[in-house]
């Protein structure tokens, strides 16, 4: 742990004085939960003792640490190191910065006497670039296109041309340039036009424009703030790849910890195509001999066909043709960035182009060397695509060495979520983390409870007379009953698949089945389109896959039925988790129940929070997968669930989803244009 040096408890108000201030300044009520949660913070702060803390949905637990966290940058100025924060999902990135932290400050300054500061964090591609707005963008060999012939013509041009005005408007306004702004929204290759990443940046001492830069002055913004908000992707940059792209600092808190684990393991990530070579051959002829471009290329060659060649799936051992060519591309890349380094007298044109060629052969040199060493910590497959060839990805067997070194051996760490304890335990995710047990003094686990009344508020129902689930899809018998389910509350069903084409099957048997239902299914429109139809039409479904899973607010009478179609194991073809299923087994561990069923006891209680959102809402979980109830590891899977009043017996989850419509129908009746309950943002 590292040495904080700082006293054992900062001046001050006491931090439940401060959290009731700051509840009261948002006109909110107090509870127990978020009381315990903040002493906790505060004392894992104090004690530079990690803290894992699962707060269910309802407790409030973004002021619950906001507050400790806060008072702790505050009594710390002099030294001005933050406290970040560290978010899944841009929607509670946004909550913070835009809604707690502004309740936040008026009460705290109140008593502390010190205005609190804040800012985000984002990627450098999240903010608009003038170089690139101004003076154009490189195409694919590396020339720049200026501005105006890069949004010459077409929907994609008119895209570009909007995102250009309004990054100009930014400017002249002093707005951030952040692509979230921007509304609506445009395509990931318009913005690509208007936008660099960090690795194509010209810094701010050579670009024209770096005296405005957005993405500058919000790192400006960030290295004076008392508490910075970012996300788990830019964190893992930061901590586990070392790359500065935050403030340093030692106290951290990590939301959607559940996430973290799948973050990291994504930045981590790395993958190889002909095509990619042959993109970074082009954009990196212009600065290179034309023997060393030569050589690029016949390695794109070698790449291109090795792949073709290989089985598709995991690669227990890659093809010798795949790492020689890859030994020979790593060659080749090296003598090409020798060449790219360096810089002359390049103008700010070709400075961008050059830095484009350099991002492209540093992935490449990266990916190059893991698949030509074949390291034992990384996982290898191959996939097939319908376009641009076959796909290596190579992926770390394990983060949790990493996040263990990186983040908790170099700071004091909160992670919190509605979903930390898998099986009643926080064994798997600590784990995770690489932490040891819990008595060994170095973290504490901590749940401090729901405000919701499960028993009373909610019925997990296991549908034990069903065929246990097949790989041939839904089968005619869950579709009986989910119909019967469906039909029963009204509509106002969330259903959550194992797959799309199980999502799409289902969706076309119960429009079939009851015309009367208005079915969405994911794949009709954009999902956060989806999700606000389902939000304000009251009897709409939606059907869909994993997104739908976590993440999606629908309190009240929209959502009074979420269906889970079968147990969410992954795929057994999966690479990675049968990779790690596999490593544990070795170990002399049970791969199954620390890999696969982890994972679908997370997913499981990450579905089952879509139900219960406020403590008025009433409804009903109903798994179609009788090896909830008969298989043996079905007592950890729901013991990982919020505590609903069990049941096996249809005609009783009918009979009460019935009523649960009929209230409803009635209460819109006399609210006279029955508007549903406005979905707010997810606290998972």
């Amino acid at each position: 742990m590292p040495d904080l040096d700082e006293p054992a408890a900062p001046d001050g108000p006491d931090v439940l004085a401060l959290l009731h201030a700051a509840v009261a300044e948002i006109g909110g009520s107090q509870r127990p939960g978020q009381d315990v949660m903040a002493q906790a913070v505060a004392e894992a702060f104090d004690e530079a003792r990690h803290l894992l803390v699962q707060a269910g949905t309802g407790t409030g637990k973004s002021l619950a640490y906001l507050v400790p966290a806060a008072q702790r940058a505050l009594a710390r100025e002099r030294r001005r190191a933050p406290v970040v924060v560290a978010t899944a999902t841009l929607a509670l990135q946004s909550q913070l910065v835009d809604r707690d932290l502004p309740a936040l400050a008026p009460a705290l300054e109140s008593i502390v006497g010190e205005p609190l500061t804040w800012a985000i964090a984002k990627g450098r591609s999240n903010y608009a670039c003038l170089h690139r707005v101004r003076d154009g963008a490189p195409d694919d060999d590396g020339a720049l296109i200026p501005a105006a012939e890069a949004a010459a013509s077409g929907s994609l041009g008119r895209e570009v041309v909007r995102a250009r005005r309004w990054a100009e408007r930014q400017a002249d306004t002093g707005g951030t340039g952040e692509r979230d702004q921007l509304q609506p929204g445009v395509s990931d290759r318009a913005w690509a036009a208007v936008s660099v990443s960090a690795q194509e940046c010209l810094g701010a001492a050579r670009c024209p424009y770096g005296g405005e830069c957005f993405a500058e002055r919000a790192r400006a913004r960030a290295e004076k703030a008392d508490v910075v908000v970012t996300n788990h992707a830019l964190l893992a940059i930061h901590a586990i790849e070392g790359v500065p792209v935050l403030p340093e600092f030692d106290a951290l808190v990590v939301d959607e910890g559940h996430e973290l684990v799948a973050r990291v393991t994504g930045v981590a990530t790395g993958e190889l195509t002909a095509a990619q070579v042959e993109r970074a051959v082009r954009r990196a002829r212009r600065f290179v001999d034309e023997d060393v471009a030569d050589r690029l290329l016949d390695a794109a060659a070698s790449v291109g066909d090795a792949l073709a060649q290989a089985r598709p799936g995991r690669q227990l051992s890659l093809p010798d043709s795949l790492v020689e060519a890859a030994v020979s591309l790593r060659e080749a890349v090296r003598r090409a960035q020798s060449q790219v380094g360096k810089a002359g007298e390049d103008g700010p044109d070709d400075e961008a182009a050059r830095r484009v060629a350099k991002a492209a052969l540093d992935d490449l040199a990266t990916v190059a060397s893991r698949v030509a060493e074949q390291r034992e910590q990384d996982v290898f497959w191959v996939e097939e695509r319908d376009r641009g060839g076959a796909l290596l990805r190579v992926a770390p067997l394990s983060v949790s060495g990493l996040i263990r070194d990186r983040l908790f051996g170099s700071a004091t760490v909160v992670v919190t979520s509605a979903t930390l304890t898998l099986g009643g335990s926080f064994d798997a995710i600590s784990a995770g983390f690489g932490l040891g047990p819990a008595d060994d003094g170095q973290w504490r686990g901590l749940d401090v409870g729901s405000p919701f009344d499960y028993p009373r508020q909610g019925i997990l129902y296991t549908a034990r007379h069903l065929p246990r689930p097949g790989r041939d899809g839904i089968s005619a018998e869950a579709i009986d009953e989910m119909v019967g389910l469906v039909e029963a509350a009204g509509g106002r069903t969330l259903g959550l698949f194992s797959s799309r084409r199980a999502a799409e099957s289902a969706a076309e048997a119960v429009r079939d089945r009851l015309p009367g239902v208005d079915i969405l299914c994911q794949g009709d429109d954009l999902v956060p389109t989806l999700v606000r139809r389902f939000r304000t039409e009251p009897t709409t479904s939606l059907f869909g896959t994993l997104s739908l899973w976590q993440g999606v607010d629908v309190p009240g009478a929209t959502c009074v039925l979420v269906i889970m179609d079968r147990i969410p194991f992954p795929r057994p073809d999966d690479p990675l988790m049968s990779a790690r299923q596999q490593a544990v087994d070795a170990a002399g561990g049970n791969g199954f129940m620390a890999v696969s069923a982890a994972h679908a006891a997370l997913l499981m209680a990450q579905g089952a929070g879509r139900l219960i959102r406020t403590g008025s809402d009433r409804g009903v979980l109903a798994v179609l997968d009788s090896r909830l109830s008969t298989a043996r590891y079905g007592r950890f899977l729901r013991a990982s669930l919020p505590a609903m009043w069990p049941t096996e017996d249809g005609s009783v989850v009918r009979a009460a989803l019935r009523r649960l419509a009929a209230q409803h129908a009635v209460a819109e009746r006399e609210a006279g244009a029955g508007e549903a309950s406005p979905g707010g943002v997810d606290e998972d």
